[in-house]
């Protein structure tokens, strides 16, 4: 349904429950769908138990009906309705990370609408550490699937504001609990499997799961568009500007040369690097996305400034790529998806 006005509602993370958390959480039982905040990115949640509230979801996100949704609990109590085991190794990781952007892939249990799990045997489950997010989740008392507060296929929202921009009248409403702080979506982990399995990286990284359970594989399918997803936001194009990305794998000098043979072509041309980097691009817009010393920075702008590129009506876009070490692993798999794929490569 339509909304004539999308509610926002403005909270203090440091205070208790407030009113516009009870109204946030009163519409969620209600089942319809509420924006809020979380520690990686703004969520879209609704009713994991309703089929009609996770239908709104898909139709405010245009997003495909074969992608699965992440489900945010508030204990434990509500992940033991949820699944039909709790395996020894993901007792330890939940110990170890939750709350935090770790997502578990664990067997399903009874009751959970069919259209989360896309049909799957499977449910993606997080505990999520931002003091408002588990302050609704308690108050609806319901386990709340939630995918990024977007739409389909754009940069995802660590700003209320861009949740407004994407989904105003769309969806109930909005809690304004400010700006998020890894800037990255979770951890998905497979505890299906015989070895966990990465199906998506994040803001926990696979040395830190390591440390914790020992072996840990990444899913050689992860880049695989062809086969059915076990996990939400691995299937298809997303995070993407309006203008065309291009990520260049090379010297800054080999990415000025693909500037300069754009601007040439007469294209409006924008280059992604950090801050170290600006000094050496000349191009319509150069914007920094932290600092090339501490890739956590870069992941927690990342968003913003793909979102920041749509105010300059460009054509194309050059990035810079990162080490994929730790969390540099999540930060190019979410370029690569918002440049669908394109890099450019110098020859050395």
């Amino acid at each position: 349904m339509g909304f004539i006005e999308t509610k926002n509602w403005i909270v203090d993370k440091e205070r208790e429950i407030v009113p516009q958390i009870e109204e946030a959480a009163m519409w969620i039982r209600e089942n319809e769908v509420v924006a809020f905040p979380t520690e990686t990115v703004y969520g879209l949640g609704a009713n994991a138990y309703s089929e009609e509230a996770v239908a709104k979801i898909f139709q405010a996100k245009g997003r495909p009906s074969d992608n699965p949704l992440i489900v945010h609990i508030a204990s434990v109590v509500q992940l033991e309705r949820l699944v039909d085991e709790i395996p020894l190794h993901a007792k330890i990781l939940i110990d170890a990370f939750w709350p935090g952007p770790l997502t578990l892939v664990l067997n399903k249990g009874e009751g959970i609408a069919e259209n989360v799990t896309a049909g799957l045997s499977t449910v993606a489950v997080r505990m999520p550490d931002h003091p408002v997010a588990l302050a609704i989740i308690s108050e609806a008392d319901l386990p709340i699937a939630a995918p990024s507060a977007n739409v389909s296929g754009k940069p995802s929202p660590t700003l209320a504001a861009h949740v407004l921009s994407d989904l105003n009248g769309k969806i109930a409403g909005i809690v304004d609990g400010g700006p998020t702080g890894v800037g990255l979506e979770s951890t998905v982990l497979d505890c299906t499997t015989e070895v966990p399995m990465i199906l998506r990286p994040g803001g926990v990284t696979r040395e830190q799961l390591e440390k914790v359970i020992g072996n840990v594989v990444v899913d050689p399918a992860l880049e695989d568009d062809g086969q059915a997803p076990k996990s939400p936001g691995v299937k298809y194009k997303h995070y993407a500007p309006q203008a065309k990305l291009f990520l260049v794998d090379g010297t800054a000098a080999f990415l000025q040369e693909q500037v300069e043979n754009a601007k040439a072509a007469g294209k409006k041309v924008g280059v992604l690097t950090t801050i170290e980097g600006v000094p050496n691009y000349q191009a319509d817009v150069v914007l920094p996305s932290g600092t090339a010393t501490d890739l956590a920075t870069v992941a927690q702008h990342l968003y913003e400034v793909l979102r920041k590129f749509d105010e300059y009506d460009l054509d194309v876009i050059y990035s810079e790529t990162f080490s994929e070490e730790a969390v540099g692993k999540a930060i190019m798999n979410r370029l690569t998806k918002a440049a669908g794929g394109d890099v450019i490569k110098e020859q050395l």
